[in-house]
């Protein structure tokens, strides 16, 4: 079984349809809260290298936390961009799903997931 590391918010809501979307397909993970632990520094940097076409697209953009920074995170160099996501685990666009140790999928999209069991 591949390693999942599932990054969460509990009170988010599209965290929790994806846990259970996860469940339901018996995947196993483990949960780790985002804003207790933001994304290890080699995650960020993963998504970053992946998302890299749309840089806000890693940003939780409709969230209190990313609303109240008022920057222009496409001024930011990539190191500031890490600084700022690890400063505020909130920041980060959620579910934050990385598996492989090499590949993390932002968000919750049915078809992105079930990609996770064709490839075992």
């Amino acid at each position: 079984m591949k390693k999942i590391i599932f990054y969460s918010y509990l009170k988010c809501s599209t965290c929790r349809k994806a846990a259970k979307w996860l469940e339901n397909k018996a995947f196993e993970y483990q949960l780790v809260d985002i804003v207790k632990e933001p994304p290890l520094l080699k995650y960020i940097n993963i998504a970053l290298d992946q998302y890299s076409i749309d840089i806000k697209s890693i940003f939780n953009t409709r969230g209190k936390a990313f609303k109240s920074i008022n920057i222009d995170i496409y001024s930011l160099s990539r190191e500031e961009i890490i600084q700022l996501l690890l400063s505020d685990g909130k920041l980060i666009k959620r579910p934050f799903l990385v598996y492989e140790e090499n590949k993390v999928i932002l968000g919750f999209n049915e078809i992105e997931y079930a990609k996770l069991s064709i490839k075992d």
